[in-house]
């Protein structure tokens, strides 16, 4: 039985000292595979930890992108300088984390909407997936989305699900997966599980998003990508099914939308 965490910041300084015990202790919990989201400031070399991190670990793959809490640094010398982040390594297989963040609003809103654009168009153009945060902006959203992503070979990931019922079946409809991290346990989260119940399996994935949101039984520890099991089993019980299934479908959802297959478990990746 394999689980891949989609979604994880373990570049980050919360797992400077103890970086690789996190990564074997992920692996002795049957996590196959991380994706490392590469976040934070695009001048001073805070997204290239994510690169670095997948460089050094078998299995890990990264993703680059500007998070709405930055888009006011957003400008072409960081388009240039993800670029070549994305060039630099194949562990590199999509773009984000990118999109609206209203909660905080640490960007300027109209910063984010038109950083959000280009950052989409820039993924288009390299070909690679997009990665998608939002928070306190369901509507505007979705609204970009359904008009920046009806190109041909699309391919989304809706990241830490955090909406209603209505907005997932509206990034379903654009073709969107969704992912769903530790918070689907926490006792009022009801409306997440409102919107779990509108996705199925094949467009169905997990993550941790780690060190944040620490699913129940671990809540207030640091969370970390072997906790995502602990998602999967509360999904499994959630959709009525052995935690065996799901975990395979969304491994196999995993590997399938991003094109990765392994000649055996815990081996490193090659490219179909």
């Amino acid at each position: 039985m394999n689980f891949i965490d989609s979604h994880c910041h373990i570049d980050g300084e919360a797992f400077d000292a103890d970086r690789d015990e996190v990564v074997e202790n992920a692996k002795k919990a049957g996590v196959l595979a991380m994706l490392v989201v590469g976040t934070g400031n695009p001048h001073n070399g805070e997204v290239a930890k994510a690169v670095e991190t997948a460089r050094k670990y078998e299995n890990v793959f990264a993703s680059v992108g500007v998070h709405p809490h930055d888009a006011k640094l957003y400008d072409d010398a960081a388009e240039e300088t993800l670029v070549k982040l994305v060039k630099s390594s194949k562990k590199v297989i999509a773009w984000g984390e990118i999109g609206l963040d209203f909660y905080y609003d640490h960007s300027p809103r109209d910063v984010q909407r038109d950083v959000f654009r280009r950052q989409i168009r820039k993924a288009k153009e390299l070909d690679l997936p997009i990665i998608i945060h939002s928070r306190d902006a369901d509507d505007e959203t979705v609204e970009i989305l359904t008009e920046e992503c009806s190109y041909p070979n699309f391919k989304g990931i809706m990241h830490c699900f955090g909406g209603t019922a209505k907005m997932a079946e509206s990034l379903l409809d654009i073709g969107f997966m969704i992912s769903f991290a530790g918070n689907i346990t926490f006792k009022k989260a009801e409306n997440l599980r409102d919107a779990a119940r509108v996705v199925p399996l094949e467009k169905l994935l997990i993550e941790t998003d780690c060190p944040f949101l620490t699913p129940i039984p671990f809540r207030g520890k640091r969370n970390e990508p072997q906790f995502v099991v602990e998602t999967a089993k509360f999904l499994a019980d959630f959709y009525g099914i052995k935690v065996e299934k799901l975990a395979n479908r969304t491994t196999h959802n995993f590997l399938d939308f991003f094109k990765i297959r392994f000649a055996t478990e815990n081996t490193e990746f090659t490219e179909k």
